[in-house]
C-alpha cells in the first residue's frame, strides 16, 4: 500500500500507482464516528480475505442508510476505487483476480494480443461454461421462428438489425444460442476451415459483474471476430498500441466501437464482397444494469443510467449497420419488451434498420404472427415434455409413461413459457426423488392462472415442497439477489449461524431452480431471471418474508464487525467499550434491557453500538450527534441524562445550535403534559361533581 497523501480538505485517499481516485459523497460514517480516521480503517481492512463481491460498498451504505437514521453523512471521503464494482469493501479470497487495472498493470512482455485476451469476457460468449446447461431449441420445435430468422440472416441487400423480443421465460435465449449454433455451423466459403459466419455473440448478464455493463462489449466481439478472421489480428494489435485505453471498460462506447470493431470490418469488406453475411447474436439487453459506485442517491438514478446506457448501444449499433465500408452483416438482438428499449428501437436512426419478432407475415394469403407465445407453441412444449419423458424413462424403467392427456395438461400448464416446462421438468427429474410423486404435482396445478403468472405459481408450489419453505424461500432470495454469485459455503457465512444454518442441505432441494455445482468452491446461481422477479415482489411471491438486498445489508454489516483483524482501530473502540462495560454483570441481559429502555427505534447494531458508547462514559464531540436522533432526545429525559445536563459538557451542549431543537421538543412536551394535567383534574372534578 502507498502513504497516504491529502487530496483536499476532509478528505483522503489510498491510491495504487494506476488507481483513480473515486469521490464517494459520505458524511459521516460509522468509522469516523468512533474517531477512527480513513488512514486507520484502510490499514485495518488491508489484510481481510472476505469476498464482498455481492454488494458494493455504496449500495450498501444506502439499504443501512434506509433503516439507521443516525447515518449523518457530511464530509466527502475519497476511496481507492478502478471499476464500477471495485469500492473499499470489495474485498477478494486468494483465488480472486483483481479487476482490470488499465494496460499499464499489465505484463507488456505478453504481447497486445495476450492483453487483449485477457480483458475480453469469455462468459459472455454463447457457448461458454459460465452459461451452462446451455438453453437451446429442441430439434422440431420453433421451427417457423428459426426460419423466418435465418431467412433474414441470409439477406445481402441490406444490414438488419434483427430484434426478437417477449416476456421472461418464453425462450430467447434458447433462441438466440440455437441461431448462433447455426451460424458457426456455417462456412463463410466452401474453401475455408476456419472461418464461419458467426461473427461473435454476447450474452447479457446481471448476475455476473462484466456481464452486465456495455464496458467490455466491442472488445469482446472484436476478439471473437479476430479468432474467426485471424487477418485482423494485426489491425487490432496497431489500433491498442496506438490507443491503449481502449481496453479500458469505462473508455467512451463510440470509440471503442471505431477502434475495436468497425477499423476490423472494414478491413473485411473486399474480402468478403461475395461471401454471405456475418452475424452477431446480442441476448438479454434487459440485463445490462448500470452500476455506479459514485451516484448512490436512489435506485431510479440507476436505472436511469441503465436505459442511458442502452439506448447509446442500440444507436451505435444502428450506426455500425449503416456504416458503407463494412461487409455484409445483420444483427440478432434479445430482450424482454420493456419501454425504454421499445423507445429506442423506435428511434429515427434505428427504426429502418430494425426487423422485429413478433412479426405478422402472409402465407399463402392468410395473416399469421410469428412469435415466442404463438399458439404454434403449445405444440412446441408438448414435444418438448414427450421428448423429456422418453429421457427419464430411459434412465428409470420403472417409471410410467405418462399419457397423452397429462402431458397435454403440463402443456397447457406451462402457458407458452418454455421456462415453466423446463422448471417442471427438472423437478419431476431431479434424481433424488420418486418423479411418479412430482408428477402428481405438476398435475395439481391450477390453469387458471393470469398470463405470466404460471411461473410464479410453479415456484411457489416447488417451495412448499421443501421441509422448511420460509428457510427456503430465504436462502433462494439471497441467491437470486447476490450481485456476483457466491458457493454454497460463502452464503453461509454470509447468514451467520441462524439464518445461514443448513444452506446446503436447504438448496439442494431447490435443483430445479438453480444449478448446484458438484464441486463446492464453485458458485451457485440461479437458472432464470425469473427466479430474481420472483423473490423481489411480494405480489409474485406468497412467502415473501423481507426484501433480500436489506437482508444483504445486515449480514454484511454483521461480517464487517466480526472480521475486523485483532489490530484494528475499530476493534480497539470495541474493546474500550467492553473495558467500560465491565461494571456489568456478566451474561446478564436484564442489566442490558433495563439501561436501554428508553430507546424509541427499532435497535440496529451500530444504532447500539453508539448508543452503549454514550452510555459507558463516552461524551466527546464526536458522538453528540447521537443526541439529536429519537433516542437521543429520549435519553435526554432520563434521570442520567438530566443529571449530565447539569454537568460542564452538558451546559456547553445546551449553547449549541444542536440543542435548540431538543428545547424545543422538550417544551412542547412539557406544555402537551401540563394540558393533559389540566384535562385529568378537570374530569376528576366534574366527576366529584356529579357524585
Amino acid at each position: 500500500m502507498s502513504a497516504i497523501a491529502p487530496m483536499s480538505k476532509g478528505a483522503r485517499t489510498l491510491l495504487q500507482p494506476d488507481e483513480r481516485p473515486v469521490v464517494l459523497p459520505l458524511r459521516l460514517t460509522t468509522i469516523q464516528i468512533l474517531g477512527i480516521s480513513s488512514c486507520e480503517l484502510s490499514t485495518a481492512l488491508e489484510p481481510i480475505s472476505i469476498t464482498w463481491k455481492f454488494l458494493s460498498f455504496h449500495k450498501l451504505l444506502r439499504q443501512i442508510d434506509a433503516k439507521i437514521s443516525f447515518f449523518n453523512f457530511s464530509q466527502p471521503v475519497i476511496l481507492d476505487s478502478v471499476s464500477s464494482t471495485w469500492s473499499l469493501f470489495h474485498l477478494y479470497h486468494h483465488n480472486h483476480q483483481p479487476p482490470f487495472r488499465g494496460v499499464n498493470s499489465l505484463n507488456m512482455s505478453q504481447g497486445t494480443w495476450e492483453k487483449f485476451s485477457q480483458v475480453a469476457v469469455k462468459g459472455a460468449e454463447h457457448d461458454s461454461r459460465e452459461r451452462q446447461p446451455h438453453p437451446k431449441c429442441l430439434e422440431g420445435t420453433r421451427v417457423v421462428l428459426l426460419d423466418h430468422i435465418y431467412k433474414l440472416s441470409d439477406t445481402k441487400e441490406m444490414n438488419r438489425l434483427i430484434w426478437l423480443h417477449g416476456t421472461a421465460g418464453v425462450g430467447k435465449s434458447a433462441v438466440a444460442f440455437t441461431v448462433a449454433e447455426r451460424m458457426r455451423g456455417l462456412k463463410m466459403t466452401k474453401e475455408t476451415k476456419v472461418e464461419t459466419r458467426l461473427g461473435g455473440t454476447f450474452f447479457f448478464s446481471r448476475k455476473h459483474t462484466k456481464r452486465r455493463t456495455t464496458g467490455y462489449f466491442f472488445m469482446t466481439l472484436a476478439y471473437q471476430l479476430a479468432q474467426n478472421f485471424p487477418s485482423v489480428q494485426t489491425d487490432l494489435n496497431r489500433a491498442i498500441l496506438k490507443d491503449p485505453t481502449l481496453l479500458d471498460p469505462d473508455k467512451s462506447l463510440r470509440k471503442q466501437m471505431e477502434g475495436l470493431f468497425l477499423q476490423p470490418l472494414r478491413k473485411l469488406q473486399y474480402r468478403l464482397r461475395e461471401c454471405p453475411p456475418l452475424t452477431f447474436v446480442v441476448d438479454a439487453l434487459d440485463e445490462c444494469t448500470h452500476e455506479s459506485s459514485i451516484e448512490y442517491s436512489s435506485e431510479s438514478r440507476d436505472e436511469g443510467e441503465s436505459e442511458s446506457e442502452l439506448t447509446e448501444l442500440i444507436s451505435l449499433l444502428a450506426q455500425a449497420l449503416r456504416d458503407p465500408d463494412v461487409p455484409s452483416i445483420h444483427i440478432l438482438v434479445t430482450s424482454r419488451s420493456e419501454a425504454h428499449i421499445c423507445e429506442a428501437m423506435q428511434n429515427e436512426d434505428v427504426r429502418p434498420l430494425v426487423c422485429e419478432i413478433p412479426v405478422r407475415v402472409l402465407g399463402e394469403g392468410v395473416a399469421a404472427t410469428i412469435s415466442l407465445d404463438g399458439a404454434d407453441v403449445d405444440e412446441d412444449i408438448y414435444r418438448f415434455l414427450k421428448n423429456s419423458f422418453r429421457k427419464l424413462r430411459r434412465r428409470s424403467p420403472t417409471f410410467p409413461t405418462p399419457t397423452k392427456d397429462q402431458i397435454e395438461k403440463l402443456a397447457i400448464r406451462a402457458g407458452r413459457r418454455f421456462i415453466v416446462a423446463s422448471t417442471m421438468m427438472k423437478f419431476i427429474d431431479d434424481r433424488h426423488n420418486d418423479p411418479r410423486d412430482r408428477l402428481h404435482l405438476m398435475l395439481e396445478l391450477t390453469s387458471e392462472l393470469l398470463p405470466g403468472t404460471e411461473v410464479y405459481e410453479l415456484y411457489d408450489r416447488i417451495l412448499s415442497t421443501c421441509a422448511d419453505p420460509k428457510l427456503a424461500y430465504l436462502h433462494l432470495s439471497v441467491v437470486a439477489a447476490l450481485t456476483d454469485p457466491l458457493p454454497i459455503s460463502q452464503i453461509s457465512e454470509l447468514l451467520g449461524p441462524g439464518q445461514g444454518r443448513d444452506v446446503k442441505k436447504v438448496l439442494m432441494q431447490l435443483r430445479s431452480v438453480m444449478d448446484i455445482p458438484t464441486d463446492s468452491s464453485l458458485p451457485v446461481n440461479i437458472y432464470h431471471s425469473s427466479v430474481r422477479d420472483y423473490v423481489s415482489h411480494r405480489s409474485n411471491c406468497s412467502l415473501y418474508i423481507t426484501p433480500p438486498h436489506s437482508l444483504l445489508a445486515h449480514s454484511s454489516l454483521r461480517l464487517m464487525m466480526q472480521e475486523l483483524p485483532g489490530h484494528s482501530a475499530l476493534l480497539d473502540a470495541l474493546s474500550a467499550l467492553k473495558k467500560q462495560s465491565q461494571a456489568m454483570e456478566p451474561h446478564d441481559p436484564k442489566n442490558l434491557i433495563q439501561e436501554l429502555s428508553f430507546i424509541v427505534q427499532p435497535p440496529e447494531p451500530m444504532q447500539v453500538l453508539i448508543t452503549l458508547l454514550w452510555l459507558r462514559g463516552n461524551r466527546s464531540l464526536e458522538l453528540q450527534f447521537w443526541l439529536e436522533t429519537l433516542d437521543g432526545c429520549a435519553w435526554l429525559e432520563t434521570l442520567d441524562g438530566c443529571a449530565w445536563l447539569q454537568t460542564r459538557g452538558g451546559k456547553d451542549w445546551l449553547q449549541t445550535q444542536m440543542s435548540q431543537s431538543w428545547l424545543n421538543i422538550s417544551d412542547r412536551s412539557q406544555t402537551q403534559r401540563r394540558q393533559n394535567l389540566v384535562s385529568l383534574i378537570q374530569t376528576t372534578l366534574t366527576g366529584i361533581q356529579s357524585l
